[in-house]
């Protein structure tokens, strides 16, 4: 969800997974899947489905979940925000995991670059609190909740990034 141009997508297809990479932007998946001709072997080409979608509505999954869904910099206000949470937790097979990289609201004092907008930064304890809103049929586990600095070249200071995983927990 939220693929953009399909970096992590493509990293993620040659290390040997399998991809279905969604984001609103047209642009964005025509210019994914001009990179991926130009990077990928028809082998990889194979794994890597791309789609026009909208984080914010339910995931088809084709039945199953997927093993690793990604939320990176999907900087969203609330109400969008959460229902993005919501799908991508839904959309991941117990065992699975979700990561979250957003730019981090103490980014704003703190950090360099990034939205400038509070309402669409979140620090690791907003993403665990949101998670803990989830509805409770299911249940995940914060197996990570950090602060992370990222080199800005030409910056005096890094930017700070909120970096959550979490496990989709089995049913029983």
């Amino acid at each position: 969800m939220a693929a953009g141009e399909g970096r992590h997508a493509l990293w993620l297809v040659r290390r040997g997974w399998t991809v279905d990479a969604v984001d609103f932007s047209a642009v964005a998946v025509d210019r994914m899947r001009e990179l991926a001709g130009q990077v990928l072997t028809p082998e990889e080409q194979d794994r890597l489905g791309t789609a026009v979608g909208d984080a914010t509505e339910p995931a088809d999954t084709g039945g199953g979940g997927y093993d690793l869904v990604l939320l990176v910099y999907l900087q969203l206000p609330p109400g969008p925000w959460e229902a993005a949470l919501a799908h991508a937790v839904a959309a991941t097979r117990p065992g699975g995991r979700v990561v979250v990289v957003l730019h981090a609201r103490r980014n704003l004092g703190e950090g360099t670059g990034g939205p400038q907008d509070p309402a669409v930064l979140r620090d690791p304890d907003h993403v665990v609190a949101e998670v803990g809103r989830l509805p409770v049929e299911v249940k995940v586990e914060v197996e990570r909740a950090e602060l992370r600095e990222r080199p800005v070249a030409d910056a005096a200071r890094p930017a700070l990034d909120t970096l959550v995983v979490l496990r989709v927990a089995d049913p029983t």
